[in-house]
Formats: structure tokens, C-alpha cells, sequence
């Protein structure tokens, strides 16, 4: 009986080892053929694309010329005084950042909850499921949302102030070598902020004025400033933060931050480059 048993025991080793060299030699079509590796079915596909798909038609037909039109008016869009703020400039007449535009209906965000309730639809997602769903989203968002609401707060201060056309005085005198810097600029106000909007609300209108009295073109610094900060987007706080906890790593943003700032730093450089040559002959065409 114990012979008996060594023999199967040696049979199937054999039929193992057999089967292991045939897939080695078959260079891998056995891992090929798995359950977890067949091409997902069309239906699948359209699904998790449905998504995408949505946002941008969505976005498209909202951008239409007599769509949006449409919704700059009443009663999508709503424009009124902000009470208790009375601004003047500099020839006496209110400000035009006095009144506020609450476009409740063409706003990114509104559209953007449109297209997940949309895509719910198509997913079949509960009703439960994506109130969860938006529930945590805007909790892991949380301190993101509070940074962008008081950065906006602040460039508002600081444009009705005065303190942007005094900043943008005092960078002008590096006449122009600021082409250089403009994206560098950018690039700190996202690294701080963590948004893109909230360093071009911040410093939009410095990048324009000092453009403008130093005798730059206002559109390169401008698109400057929104493309240098696009590049520190991967060293902002809030967005490892959100990275991290999107993908289970709460607790290493430290060593995803190592990994990136490298990389962060030499793409700056090279825009930094770009925008450069665009403020010269050599690539002022690019500019429109």
C-alpha cells in the first residue's frame, strides 16, 4: 500500500512538472487563457465609459453659442449686489467685482452633479448608493473645499484692496525676466493652494498687470500662470492627500511626494523654457 502510494504521489509530480514545461515552453499561454484575462464584452466597455462620455456631452452642449447664451441670463443666472460691500476704484465708480454672478445652473459643479446623476441612471446605481457615494466624496474633499472657498475669499480682498496692482508694480521691475518666472509663480500658488482656480483667481490678475506695465504680452503670462500651476499640482498637500486616500495609502503622501517633486520641478523648468522663447521671436507665433 505505501508503494502504491509513492507511486501516485510520483505520477503526479510528473503530470506538474509536465505541465509546467509545456506552459513554459508555450511561452505563457496558459497564464493567457485565465479567467481573469478574457477581453471584457462590448456591453462591459460602453459601461465604463459611459461616464466620460457623459460629462462630456454635457459639457459640449452646454458650451454651445445659443445654449449658453441662454444660460447667462435669468433665471439660470442670477447677478446681484453683495450687501454690505461697497467698493470704489480709483475714479470713484463701485467696482464691478462688487456684484456677485451666482450661476447656479451653467457652474461647473452643477453640471458635474448633473452628469453623475446621469451616469447613475446608466449604472443602475441606487438611489442609496450614489448619495453614499457623493456623501463621501465631499467629506474626503472636505479640507479641499474649505482651502479653494478661502483662497477665492482672499484674491477677492486682494484685487479690491489694491494689494494685486501693488504687487504687480513692484514685479514689473524685473521687466523681462518675468517671462521666466510667470510660470514659477503659478506654480506656487497651486503648490500651496492645491487648485489651479484658486492660484489663477489669486494671481490672474497680478500676472495681467505686471504683463501689462511692463510691456509683456497679458495672454502668454496669463496662460503661463494656469501652466505652471497644472505642474505643481502633483506636489500639492490636498492632492496627495486625496491621491493617497483614493488608493488606500493614507499616511504615505511623504513618500509619494519624494517620488514626484523631481519630476515636478524639471517639467517646470521646461515650461519655464517655453514660455520664455513664446515671449521672443523664436516662438511668439504660438501666441494668439
Amino acid at each position: 500500500g505505501g508503494a502504491d502510494g509513492e507511486d501516485d504521489r510520483a505520477g503526479r509530480h510528473r503530470v506538474d512538472d509536465s505541465a509546467t514545461t509545456g506552459a513554459a515552453r508555450s511561452g505563457g499561454n496558459s497564464y493567457a487563457a485565465r479567467e481573469d484575462d478574457r477581453r471584457d464584452p462590448p456591453a462591459q466597455i460602453a459601461r465604463a465609459y459611459a461616464p466620460y462620455l457623459i460629462i462630456i456631452a454635457i459639457f459640449s452642449i452646454a458650451s454651445l453659442g445659443p445654449i449658453k447664451a441662454a444660460l447667462a441670463k435669468e433665471p439660470w443666472t442670477v447677478v446681484f449686489a453683495w450687501p454690505g460691500l461697497h467698493v470704489t476704484g480709483a475714479n470713484g465708480k463701485p467696482l464691478s467685482s462688487v456684484n456677485f454672478t451666482f450661476g447656479w445652473l451653467p457652474a461647473a459643479g452643477t453640471l458635474m452633479i448633473l452628469a453623475g446623476i446621469l451616469t447613475a441612471i446608466v449604472l443602475r446605481v441606487s438611489a442609496g448608493q450614489a448619495v453614499r457615494a457623493y456623501r463621501d466624496t465631499y467629506w474626503t474633499l472636505r479640507h479641499a473645499i474649505v482651502t479653494v472657498m478661502a483662497v477665492l475669499a482672499l484674491a477677492y480682498v486682494m484685487n479690491q484692496s489694491g494689494q494685486t496692482n501693488t504687487l504687480g508694480e513692484f514685479l514689473a521691475t524685473a521687466g523681462g525676466f518675468f517671462v521666466f518666472l510667470s510660470s514659477i509663480l503659478g506654480w506656487i500658488g497651486v503648490a500651496v493652494t492645491g487648485s489651479d482656480t484658486s492660484a489663477n483667481a489669486l494671481f490672474g490678475a497680478l500676472q495681467v498687470q505686471t504683463a501689462t506695465k511692463a510691456g509683456l504680452d497679458p495672454v502668454l503670462l496669463a496662460a503661463a500662470n494656469s501652466s505652471g500651476g497644472v505642474l505643481g499640482k502633483m506636489i500639492s498637500p490636498q492632492n496627495l492627500a486625496i491621491a493617497a486616500a483614493a488608493v488606500g495609502m493614507s499616511g504615505k503622501e511623504g513618500d509619494i511626494f519624494r517620488r514626484v517633486v523631481g519630476w515636478s520641478v524639471v517639467l517646470l523648468l521646461v515650461m519655464c523654457v517655453l514660455v520664455t522663447l513664446q515671449g521672443t521671436p523664436v516662438l511668439d507665433w504660438m501666441v494668439p
